[in-house]
């Protein structure tokens, strides 16, 4: 009995080890995931967010410090140019006009003084001067003596000399006249900006300040309200990155979403880009101002909005997917050149045999190259389509499970397909089998699935 139980277990450990060796020789051979050739339309997008702005915002603020004494606008309140919106507590700066029409007041009299004090020195150098052309005569008929002579020509002289100065204390009275009045003006001016009025016609879409708080304007005015001038019509800002500002041109629509309604879909119209870059973190990007209406004012300032600029398609065209542009077999670089030489591709002709620009997601030339299809298809009427030189191998996996490179050169791309603009080398029709990944059982990943290959079925580009 112990030696049919020895027996029994070899047999099986025989069978195993027998079963075991097929099973791994039947698995050298690779699993390939494929994805067929088909034909339709390709879109080709530049995808970008930004935030919806009024076209004309202006901020309130104020020039004056105070105590906020009355409101007479809130939020969404629909103000007129001209309408008062916020009062600030007048009585200092009433007190302040006050004092300056006092001053003022004063200043004048000073002037009406002066001009007095004037008009009696001129009296007084007119009768010195009568004074002195008398005593002249005596003195010269011996009447009067030298000595009175003198005294008669230093009056005269003092005389003339005291209408100088009161003409110069008219002047300064004049002078400090002006002085207060400039004064009254400010005190005016300051009490006017106590009184805050709408500068357009719009809507208050903010509201910073309360009854009874306190405002400072003395290092910068502060902003009571944000007020839109038209709501119903609006622009977005959004920022573009560098790689594709160069497809952007004014005139172009744009399509946008929002989340308040992931439903609707938005039209607009690039109206600028502007040349001003922002960078953050080594990342440049630029404004692209795209107008749109919103009759219905269902949009509001501030909303994220979810932009798509399209700048070339293509209809009804060969296409790949770009798993298969990224695809490069697991095999050793004598076995690759061999297939190469047997279809036709020589060792100089391997561009970019492992993916192009135009299958990458972060290929700035690739998402800037256009190209004219040259497989049955063409593009849109008014969209650009420039000459694209991307040149690609992808792997075809023919009937006989074998690997077949063929040379492309790629046209535009939506991420996930590409254009198949001319086959260089080779042949790829409709129906072909286009491998996006492969995997072996001899190891944990001989040549691993692309990202984006969820299946074998369906292989997805980003």
């Amino acid at each position: 009995m112990l030696k049919r139980h020895w027996l029994i277990a070899s047999l099986v450990v025989v069978a195993i080890a027998v079963f075991a060796a097929f099973q791994f020789k039947g698995a050298d051979k690779p699993q390939y995931f494929t994805v067929k050739v088909d034909r339709g339309d390709i879109r080709e997008v530049v995808e970008a967010t930004g935030t919806i702005n009024a076209v004309t915002t202006v901020q309130v603020g104020s020039q004056v410090s105070g105590t906020i004494s009355r409101l007479f606008a809130d939020f969404n309140s629909k103000v007129k140019k001209g309408q008062l919106i916020a009062q600030i507590e007048p009585s200092l700066f009433e007190g302040t006009l006050l004092q300056a029409k006092a001053d003022l007041a004063n200043a004048r009299a000073n002037l009406l003084t002066a001009k007095a004090n004037l008009e009696k020195a001129q009296a007084t150098a007119v009768q010195t001067k009568a004074d002195y052309a008398r005593t002249v005569d005596l003195t010269k008929e011996g009447v009067m003596s030298p000595q009175q002579l003198d005294l008669a020509k230093a009056n005269a002289d003092t005389a003339t000399a005291g209408v100088s100065a009161a003409q110069a204390q008219v002047t300064q009275a004049a002078a400090q006249v002006l002085q207060k009045e400039a004064a009254v003006t400010v005190a005016q001016t300051n009490l006017n900006y106590t009184t805050i009025h709408a500068p357009i016609d719009g809507t208050v879409i903010a509201r910073n300040v309360d009854v009874g708080q306190t405002v400072a304007a003395s290092l910068q005015a502060p902003t009571l309200f944000t007020i839109a001038q038209d709501l119903t019509k609006m622009q977005v800002y959004a920022s573009t990155d560098e790689s594709d500002v160069g497809m952007i041109r004014t005139g172009q629509i744009v399509s946008f979403k929002v989340d308040a309604y992931p439903k609707d879909t938005f039209t607009g119209r690039v109206s600028q880009v502007r040349m001003n870059a922002t960078t953050v973190q080594n990342v440049v990007t630029y404004n692209t101002v795209i107008d749109f209406d919103n009759p219905d004012t269902k949009l509001f300032p501030g909303m994220t909005a979810y932009i798509t600029i399209p700048v070339a398609s293509a209809k009804s065209v060969l296409r790949v997917p770009n798993g298969a542009l990224r695809y490069k077999p697991d095999m050793k670089p004598e076995d690759i050149r061999a297939l190469y030489q047997k279809y036709g591709l020589t060792s100089g002709e391997q561009v970019r045999a492992t993916g192009n620009g135009a299958a990458n997601s972060g290929g700035a030339a690739g998402r800037q190259a256009r190209a004219q299809g040259a497989q049955g298809g063409g593009s849109d009427t008014g969209q650009p389509r420039a000459p694209r030189m991307d040149v690609s191998v992808v792997w075809k996996l023919r009937p006989d499970k074998t690997l077949e490179p063929v040379k492309i050169r790629t046209g535009i791309t939506d991420h996930t397909v590409t254009e198949v603009a001319q086959v260089l080398n080779g042949q790829v029709n409709e129906g072909d089998q286009l491998v996006t990944g492969a995997i072996s059982q001899t190891s944990s990943a001989s040549s691993a699935r692309p990202p984006g290959a969820a299946s074998p079925a369906t292989p997805r580009g980003r």
